[in-house]
């Protein structure tokens, strides 16, 4: 008798954590958000390349200092960054981030500390040589290559990795 009952009350168990999965994944699946931010990527990994105000918006985003919620514009980030000499002084809103650029943006975005002369003076080709030397830009890469948007999102996402953000 105790057997029946145990094996009944397990399988309500079951059923109910089913239904919960299920509420929880279709919560999921349904925001807006998440498919904005699914559809951005998508995007972005389809560019041949990215200009600094689009490589701004992700970076500051998912360095924690713009909520994606609020539905910030790529050319408010821009701003953002520029203000706070985030970026190379010849950045242009829409002109090709190349990857001595973004290792500057991403160097500042993320905190990231450097040698003696990237602390000096945090320009973009000491950031360059530290992103190298934490092994966020992996391999021989030109430093004036125009970023893509796969490779966007790799560099963003092991400057994350390397910060701890999303573990």
């Amino acid at each position: 008798m105790k057997e029946n009952q145990k094996q009944e009350t397990m399988g309500k168990g079951k059923t109910v954590l089913l239904a919960l999965l299920f509420i929880i994944c279709y919560l999921v699946l349904n925001n807006p958000l998440h498919a904005q931010t699914a559809t951005r990527i998508e995007w972005l990994l389809e560019q041949k390349t990215v200009s600094y105000q689009e490589a701004a918006l992700l970076a500051l985003e998912a360095s924690g200092h713009l909520d994606p919620s609020n539905n910030t514009k790529a050319e408010d980030a821009f701003n953002f960054a520029r203000e706070r000499r985030w970026l190379p002084a010849n950045a242009k809103a829409d002109k090709e981030v190349n990857t001595k650029g973004l290792s500057l943006l991403i160097a500042r975005a993320f905190g990231i500390k450097g040698g003696l002369f990237y602390s000096i003076f945090k320009n973009q080709h000491y950031a360059y040589r530290t992103l190298v030397y934490y092994n966020i830009i992996q391999g021989r890469a030109d430093p004036l290559m125009y970023v893509t948007g796969e490779f966007l999102l790799f560099i963003v996402n092991r400057a994350m990795y390397l910060n701890g953000i999303g573990e």
